[in-house]
C-alpha cells in the first residue's frame, strides 16, 4: 500500500474510531461550564477575602459630622441675621441722609429768605403775604400757613389782623366763602399779627360740602394803614414743596 492511500478499516491492523453522540458533547460542554463558574466564583471569593474592607463611620465620627452640621447651620443664620442687620442700618442711613438733606435745602432757602428782607441790598417793600399754603386735614378741613413779610420801615413794628376767603363753585354757581365761614363761627375776627420783618400764622378753615375752590384770598387790614389784598390760585396754595419761610416768626416786635 503507498504512503498516500488511505488507510482502510476492513484491513488488518488499521485503528479503529467509535463515533461520538450528542448526548456525549453535551455532557462535556456541561462539565466546561461548571469548570468556568467554579473559576468565577473563586476568584470572586478571593477579592471579598483580600480586597480592603469598605470604611463605616465610628459613632464618634457620627457625632463630630452631626456637630459640624450645626455648627455651619448656625453660621449660616449669623450671616443672615448679620445680612439683614447691614441692610437695614443701610436703609436708615439713607432716610437719615435724605432728611439732612431736606434740611440743608430749607435752610439755604431759610438764608435767602433772610437776605431778600433784612440784607444790605435787599429790596424795600411794604406789608405784603409773601407765601400762602394750604394742606389737607380731611375732605373738608384745610390747614393754612400764611408768611407776612415787610422791610419798608425797618424797626418798624407791623400789627393788624388777617383773614382768608375762598371763592369756587357749588351746584354749577360762583360762591365766595368769607372768613366767618371758612371758622364757622359767625362772629369769627381775623388772626392777630405782630412783627417788624415777617411772620408766620397757621389756623384751620373749614369748606362745605360739595364745594370746589379756585381760588383764596389773603387780606391784611393793618392797625394803622391801607388794607392789602393778594390772590392765590387754589393750585398755588396747594402745591407742595419745601416752604421757603421760616417755621416760627421772626423778627416781631
Amino acid at each position: 500500500m503507498s504512503p498516500t492511500e488511505p488507510a482502510d478499516p476492513s484491513k488488518p491492523g488499521a485503528p479503529h474510531l467509535l463515533p461520538v453522540s450528542r448526548g456525549a458533547r453535551a455532557v462535556v460542554h456541561a462539565l466546561g461550564g461548571v469548570c468556568v463558574l467554579a473559576l468565577v466564583f473563586g476568584l470572586w471569593g478571593a477579592w471579598k477575602v483580600f480586597a480592603p474592607a469598605a470604611s463605616v463611620p465610628s459613632a464618634a465620627q457620627w457625632r463630630q459630622a452631626q456637630a459640624r452640621i450645626q455648627q455651619l447651620e448656625q453660621r449660616v443664620a449669623t450671616l443672615s441675621r448679620s445680612d439683614q442687620i447691614s441692610r437695614q442700618a443701610n436703609g436708615d442711613l439713607q432716610n437719615a441722609l435724605g432728611e439732612r438733606d431736606e434740611e440743608i435745602s430749607g435752610l439755604r432757602a431759610d438764608v435767602a429768605f433772610y437776605e431778600r428782607f433784612v440784607g444790605a441790598t435787599a429790596q424795600r417793600r411794604g406789608l405784603a403775604v409773601h407765601e400762602l399754603k394750604l394742606q389737607p386735614r380731611t375732605d373738608q378741613a384745610w390747614h393754612f400757613t400764611a408768611t407776612l413779610t415787610q422791610n419798608l420801615n425797618r424797626g418798624a413794628v407791623n400789627r393788624g389782623r388777617l383773614q382768608l376767603s375762598v371763592e369756587g363753585t357749588r351746584g354749577g354757581r360762583l360762591e365766595t366763602l368769607d372768613w366767618p365761614r371758612l371758622r364757622q363761627q359767625p362772629n369769627a375776627d381775623g388772626m392777630a399779627f405782630s412783627f417788624k420783618y415777617f411772620q408766620q400764622l397757621e389756623g384751620e378753615v373749614v369748606l362745605p360740602p360739595q364745594f370746589k375752590p379756585l381760588r383764596v384770598t389773603a387780606r391784611l387790614q393793618p392797625d394803622d394803614g391801607s388794607r392789602v389784598d393778594q390772590s392765590f390760585t387754589w393750585a398755588e396754595a396747594t402745591a407742595t414743596g419745601p416752604a421757603v419761610a421760616p417755621a416760627a416768626a421772626g423778627g416781631a416786635g
